[in-house]
């Protein structure tokens, strides 16, 4: 009964606030550019030098000479503009972003992520993770709440290299929302239905606490 990757990308629309630049991560972030919300307008950055990126294209409409940064077909925007990976990492690095959605393999207790090296594959790099963690005004991890072997993803501490420390704001998984609260600490506030919460404790490895008001998805 959990959520599937289209409902959690659908979750993660919900955070998108009007007149915000976001940049989405590869893999499942990027579905996100599907569910924006009509009534919002939103400029979609990418990596590899763009800004004003659409939704993805219907099948036999792709233009091979415009790709995001996981080298994926996208469209634009009438308003989107183009510029160089230099230009690109400096709006990042200079915190014009204003949300970043990413993927992980790792989050901890304490709010590190962990999701640029992915074991038992070969990987050219750590891409811009670690930047955009660092740059980003508020960061948001989207992804499956267990590994293919049902081993919990959301941890006491990240046993895999860090993209960065205390970073993370909100976690949505395909059991339910987490946020990190200013004075520290995680804090449940939404469950899938049809999930309770002994099963969510089961797989998640560290300790956190529940909204009094915990909303159902």
């Amino acid at each position: 009964m959990s959520l599937t990757r289209e409902e959690m990308a659908q979750r993660a629309a919900k955070e998108l606030k009007d007149g915000y630049i976001i940049n989405l991560g590869i893999g499942m972030p990027t579905m996100v550019a599907n569910y924006i919300p009509k009534n919002i307008n939103v400029m979609l950055q990418s990596e590899n030098g763009i800004l004003g990126m659409g939704p993805f294209p219907y099948s036999g409409e792709e233009d091979p000479d415009l790709i995001n940064a996981g080298k994926e077909t996208i469209t634009v925007l009438e308003r989107a503009s183009y510029f160089s990976s230099a230009e690109s990492f400096s709006m990042i690095r200079n915190k014009y972003i204003d949300l970043a959605i990413l993927g992980a393999m790792q989050v901890s207790g304490s709010a590190d992520i962990a999701n640029w090296l992915i074991p038992g594959k070969m990987v050219k790099g750590m891409g811009g993770g670690m930047d955009l963690v660092a740059g980003a005004k508020r960061i948001i991890v989207i992804m499956d709440h267990c590994t293919k072997s049902n081993k919990p993803k959301i941890l006491n501490k990240c046993t895999l290299p860090l993209t960065g420390r205390n970073c993370v704001d909100l976690i949505i998984t395909n059991l339910g929302v987490f946020k990190f609260k200013k004075e520290g600490g995680l804090h449940l506030i939404e469950i899938v239905e049809n999930i309770n919460i002994e099963y969510i404790k089961k797989y998640t490895e560290c300790e956190f606490t529940i909204d009094n008001e915990i909303k159902k998805i």
